[in-house]
C-alpha cells in the first residue's frame, strides 16, 4: 500500500487532471509476476490525454526512472510495468510487521467513528441452528473488521423476543406442555410445543386466534404471560450464551424487540403527526406506492405492533443512544424488501441519518434443497454440528498426533474454525446447501489448512530456538534481505504485504469472504516457500533471514484468522 502510495503520488504530478486516488484505483498487481510488482493501464488515461495508451506509458516510464524503490520500469503494449527493488521491498515489509505484530494490518481510519452492529438476533425459544449461523459469524467478523481499523464498533444481539409466536407458544404449553419437562428438555421442549400449536393449527385454524389474543394481552403487561414469556427468555439464552461461548462471539447489548415495546407510542405519534400514517381496514400502515413497494405496515387490526414498528423505533433509541456514523444490519437476502421499506420510512419522518441504515445480505441455508424450518421441525442443531466438528477433528489427532498437548483445546479451536471457515470462504451473498460432508471436509482450501500452516510456522520457530517459544532466536530481526529473493521466498513476501490492503477492501465491502480466501492464498505462497527452501539450515544468515520471513507470515495468518473468528493453535 505504501508503494502504491508513493507511486500514485508520482504519477500523479506528471499527469495534469489526474489525482493520487484516481491513480491509486488504476493500479493493479499483474496477473503473472513476470510483469511486475505494480501495473498501470493506461487506456483509460488515452481518454483523458488524447494520446495512445503505449504514448502514455513511455512518458510516465521517462518520468520514473531513478525513483529509489524501483528497480526498473517497463512500457508494454499500453501497460507501465513497475519492478520494485526486491532487497528494499522485503526488508521493508518484514521490519514493518515484526515491529508492529499483532498490530500489523490494523490503522486508526475509523478513529472518532462509531459503527452500531445488528447481527445474530436469534428467535427466543426456537433453538440455535445452522440457519443462524450465518448471521453470527458474519456479522462477528465485520465487528472485528472495523474494530481492527479503529471504529468504536457496537454489538447489538436484538433477540426476537416479542411477537406473535410468543401467544403461539403460551398457547402450545397451556394445551400440552409441562413446567417439568420444559425443565428438563430447555428449548429443544419448546420446540417441541411450537412445532405441536403449527401442526394442530392446520386442522383448527381458532388457535392462531387465541395466540393472537395472548399476545396482545402480553403487550397489555398481563402478569401471567409475560410471566411465562420471561421464563421462555431466560430458558433460550442460557442455551444462546454456551453456543455464543463455543463461537467466540460476544455483545455489547442485548436489547431485543421487547425492550422496545415501551418507547413505540411517541413513534406512533411522530409518524400521525408527520401525515405518514393511514387507516386501512383497521390497520395503520405508511403508503409507499410512489416508491414502488407494498406500505409498511405499523399496528395490526388489533393494535399490535409488528417488525417496521420495533426496527423504526430501535434505530431511532440507537442514533439518540450511540450517535452512529452507520447502523449496520446482517439480515438474509430474504428480508431486503423489509429493510428498504423502512428506511424509506425514516427518510420520510425526515432523518438525514436514514442514508446511515446499511442492510448486509447473505444467502439463505438450505438442507438438501429443502428450506430450514422451525416450524416443521426441519432443523440441524448448530451446537450438533460444532460438537461432531470437533469430535472429528480429535480423532484426526488421536490417529496423527496422540502425544500432542493440550488435545481437546486444540480439537475445540480446529472443529468450531472448520464450520466457520467453511461458511465465510465463499461469497456472502450467495446461498449454501448446508451438507454434512462438506461441512465437516478438511482437505483443500478450509480453516483447518490454514491454521496447520499457522503451527507449521510456529513449530519451525520452536525448532530454532529448541524451546516452546516462537519468537525468533536472538538477533533473528536483523537479517539480510537479499537472501530472500528466489522466487518462492519474494511470493510469500508479496502476498503478506497485501494483508493490510485486504482489511480496508473486506471492510469497504462488508465481506469477510475476502479475508478468507486472502489466508488460504498466503498459506499456499507460504508452502510453496517452505518446500522449496529449508529454513534450518546451517548457513546462519540464510537461516535467520528464512526465520525472519516465517515469523512475519505467521503473524500475518494469525492476525487474519483472528479478524474472521479463529483462533491460532501453536500446534496440530
Amino acid at each position: 500500500m505504501e508503494y502504491k502510495k508513493q507511486l500514485a503520488g508520482s504519477l500523479a504530478s506528471q499527469l495534469e487532471g489526474m489525482d493520487e486516488s484516481q491513480i491509486m484505483e488504476l493500479l493493479e498487481y499483474p496477473p503473472n509476476p513476470d510483469m511486475g510488482d505494480l501495473s498501470m493501464p493506461c487506456f483509460k488515461l488515452s481518454k483523458v490525454l488524447r494520446k495512445a495508451p503505449q504514448a502514455i506509458a513511455e512518458e510516465l516510464k521517462a518520468k520514473l526512472d531513478g525513483i529509489a524503490y524501483v528497480e526498473r520500469v517497463e512500457a508494454v503494449s499500453g501497460y507501465l510495468n513497475i519492478y520494485l527493488d526486491k532487497a528494499q521491498f522485503v526488508s521493508t515489509l518484514l521490519q514493518d510487521v515484526l515491529t508492529r505484530r499483532e498490530a500489523y494490518g490494523s490503522s486508526t481510519m475509523g478513529e472518532g467513528k462509531t459503527i452500531v452492529l445488528d447481527f445474530s438476533s436469534p428467535n427466543i425459544a426456537k433453538p440455535f441452528h445452522v440457519g443462524h449461523l450465518r448471521t453470527t459469524i458474519i456479522g462477528n467478523a465485520l465487528y472485528k473488521l472495523f474494530d481492527f481499523l479503529g471504529y468504536d464498533t457496537v454489538r447489538v444481539n436484538h433477540l426476537g423476543d416479542w411477537g406473535t409466536q410468543f401467544g403461539k407458544l403460551i398457547v402450545a404449553y397451556q394445551k400440552w406442555g409441562s413446567k417439568e419437562q420444559v425443565e428438563a428438555e430447555g428449548i429443544s421442549e419448546l420446540l417441541r410445543l411450537y412445532v405441536k400449536f403449527h401442526d394442530e393449527a392446520d386442522h383448527a385454524p381458532e388457535l392462531e386466534d387465541e395466540a393472537r389474543a395472548w399476545f396482545v394481552k402480553l403487550e397489555q403487561g398481563d402478569s401471567e404471560a409475560g410471566k411465562l414469556w420471561k421464563w421462555f427468555v431466560d430458558i433460550s439464552l442460557k442455551e444462546f450464551s454456551r453456543i455464543y461461548k463455543l463461537l467466540g462471539v460476544e455483545f455489547d447489548s442485548y436489547a431485543g424487540e421487547s425492550f422496545y415495546n415501551d418507547k413505540m407510542g411517541p413513534v406512533i405519534e411522530e409518524l400521525k403527526e408527520k401525515n405518514l400514517l393511514e387507516e386501512d381496514e383497521g390497520a395503520m400502515l405508511v403508503r409507499l406506492d410512489e416508491y414502488n413497494m407494498a406500505p409498511a405496515l405499523i399496528l395490526k387490526k388489533d393494535g399490535s405492533s409488528l417488525y417496521h414498528t420495533r426496527d423504526i423505533t430501535a434505530a431511532l433509541y440507537r442514533k439518540k443512544t450511540y450517535d452512529f456514523d452507520k447502523c449496520i444490519y446482517v439480515v438474509d437476502a430474504g428480508q431486503s424488501l423489509h429493510f428498504q421499506q423502512w428506511f424509506k420510512v425514516i427518510e420520510l419522518m425526515g432523518y438525514d441519518w436514514a442514508d446511515k441504515l446499511v442492510h448486509v445480505p447473505f444467502g439463505k441455508v438450505s438442507l438438501e434443497g429443502a428450506k430450514l424450518s422451525t416450524r416443521k421441525g426441519n432443523v440441524v442443531m448448530l451446537e450438533d454440528l460444532l460438537t461432531q466438528s470437533i469430535s472429528k477433528i480429535r480423532e484426526i489427532i488421536d490417529a496423527k498426533n496422540p502425544d500432542m498437548p493440550n488435545k481437546d483445546e486444540v480439537a475445540r479451536q480446529v472443529g468450531v474454525g472448520a464450520i466457520i471457515f467453511n461458511d465465510l470462504s465463499t461469497n456472502r451473498i450467495k446461498d449454501i446447501v448446508f451438507s454434512w460432508e462438506e461441512a465437516l471436509n478438511f482437505d483443500g482450501e478450509t480453516g483447518p489448512y490454514v491454521q496447520y500452516t499457522h503451527a507449521r510456522c510456529c513449530s519451525l520457530l520452536r525448532k530454532a530456538n529448541g524451546s516452546e517459544s516462537t519468537e525468533l532466536p536472538a538477533g533473528g530481526e536483523s537479517f539480510d534481505a537479499s537472501l530472500l529473493l528466489n522466487d518462492s521466498a519474494y511470493q510469500a513476501a508479496k502476498e503478506a504485504a497485501l494483508f493490510p490492503e485486504k482489511v480496508v477492501q473486506a471492510m469497504n465491502k462488508l465481506e469477510p469472504s475476502l479475508i478468507s480466501r486472502y489466508l488460504v492464498d498466503l498459506a499456499q505462497s507460504f508452502n510453496r516457500f517452505y518446500h522449496e527452501c529449508p529454513i534450518l539450515v546451517d548457513d546462519a544468515e540464510t537461516r535467520k533471514a528464512r526465520l525472519a520471513l516465517v515469523k512475519t507470515v505467521q503473524l500475518t495468518l494469525q492476525n487474519g484468522l483472528r479478524l474472521i473468528g479463529l483462533e491460532s493453535p501453536k500446534q496440530i
